[in-house]
């Protein structure tokens, strides 16, 4: 179908309720879009598809309302019109995604200004620890019993690593934790403090399989409740300590530091604050590890899902991180971009949600399983179309020659208990 057709569904191109300059509207979305292989169905059954070969999908617009919502902002009208069930999608939501993130990132290599002046807007929001405190609310306290219906056994609530194709997602939130540890070159006796634990597994992983004591840092009450009673049936409570409490507030020196999943939701202005806390925590010797949701280049988070999803949250570009680390002196000695094996984890959480949303909805909403289908589905398509990053990043104080000379430590497991 060409821009100059509306296809019919039985009712004329001309039917009352869809006027003109709607129709207008409507097709300098999609030429902006790049002609995504979308097609849009009118509340008076037309459609408008400016795409090449057969649509992946169409989304149809259920009302005016709906429509004139997504001229405020394309992104938060789309979000809450999902989640409302006033737009609904027929097809693969993650595909009818894709479409729209690839079209954004070609805009996104034409104005890069654009996108730095967006991202830089962001450093005037500081994350104060009484605002940290409330986003971390938002999301994670929204109760355990939510997660544990579709994260694997361990709760663990970020990218897994797939060592191979068959890999379940326990398997791989398993490697993972390992991948993590000898990137740290953890050993036995060894003092090592995390920043932002969420339920607590990795640091479970630490001291149960490697030997180390540890100290945990989170602001979430409901994950800190949850750690502790695991870490207590485990027999690990006297080697971990789980604290309630900001990664500002980390006092003491360690030999390794290590946060995973934290940074996105820190706050660009505090990054430097972050560097500081690294400098005075981590030993002259020590070593450190920080893993991100990130960016290619600087821009700013889907509107919607900071909305609604993660207030406050940015993902970082490398040159947006260098802060934390430039601050301290600190030397990066390795970056490893893990955006596929994210992509398949964000799959896998999609798949598994999709089969209890019933108990879902009966938990909160209708538009509460929405909201998270369409955060989820979005999320992979994210890092399937590298519009979102995944980084690790391992550094070590200034000077320190405490350091590996090849990577054969991250092939060959330090332990035999797996």
């Amino acid at each position: 179908m060409t821009e100059n057709k509306i296809q019919q569904i039985g009712v004329s191109a001309e039917a009352p309720g869809v006027t003109d300059p709607e129709r207008h509207f409507l097709r300098w979305i999609l030429k902006l879009a790049g002609r995504p292989r979308v097609a849009i169905r009118l509340w008076n059954g037309e459609e408008i598809y400016l795409g090449h070969g057969p649509p992946v999908a169409t989304a149809e617009i259920c009302d005016r309302r709906t429509l004139l919502s997504l001229l405020t902002s394309i992104h938060i009208g789309f979000g809450e019109g999902y989640s409302a069930g006033r737009i609904r999608i027929h097809g693969d939501l993650v595909e009818f995604i894709r479409e729209f993130t690839r079209s954004d990132d070609s805009r996104r290599n034409h104005a890069p200004t654009v996108s730095k002046i967006r991202s830089l807007l962001l450093r005037a929001r500081a994350n104060s620890p009484s605002r940290s405190r409330d986003n971390v609310h938002h999301h994670y306290d929204l109760g355990n019993d939510f997660y544990r219906l579709w994260l694997d056994e361990r709760m663990l609530y970020t990218c897994a690593y797939y060592t191979h194709p068959d890999a379940t997602l326990e398997q791989a939130q398993l490697a993972k934790m390992d991948h993590v540890c000898r990137k740290l070159e953890l050993k036995p006796g060894q003092t090592v403090v995390e920043a932002g634990c969420g339920w607590g597994a990795l640091s479970l992983h630490m001291a149960k399989h490697y030997g180390v004591t540890v100290r945990a840092y989170n602001i979430s009450e409901q994950q800190i409740i949850y750690a502790r009673a695991l870490a207590k049936k485990e027999g690990l409570d006297g080697q971990v300590e789980f604290i309630e409490d900001d990664y500002r507030n980390i006092t003491g020196q360690y030999d390794r530091f290590v946060s995973v999943g934290m940074l996105e939701h820190v706050g660009l202005n505090q990054y430097p604050v972050l560097g500081k806390v690294l400098q005075r925590c981590l030993k002259q010797q020590g070593r450190g590890l920080i893993h991100t949701i990130g960016r290619d280049c600087p821009r700013p988070l889907d509107a919607w899902i900071r909305k609604r999803i993660f207030p406050g949250a940015h993902p970082p570009s490398l040159s947006e991180m260098a802060p934390i680390f430039e601050s301290g002196g600190f030397s990066i000695l390795d970056i490893e971009n893990l955006r596929l094996h994210y992509a398949r984890t964000c799959r896998a959480w999609l798949d598994r949600y999709e089969r209890v949303t019933e108990e879902v909805e009966k938990m909160y909403s209708p538009d509460f399983v929405r909201a998270w289908r369409l955060y989820l589905a979005g999320s992979v398509a994210g890092f399937l179309t590298g519009k979102l990053q995944l980084y690790q990043v391992v550094f070590v104080p200034p000077g320190n020659n405490d350091v590996p000379w090849t990577r054969d430590h991250l092939v060959t497991p330090d332990t035999g208990a797996h």
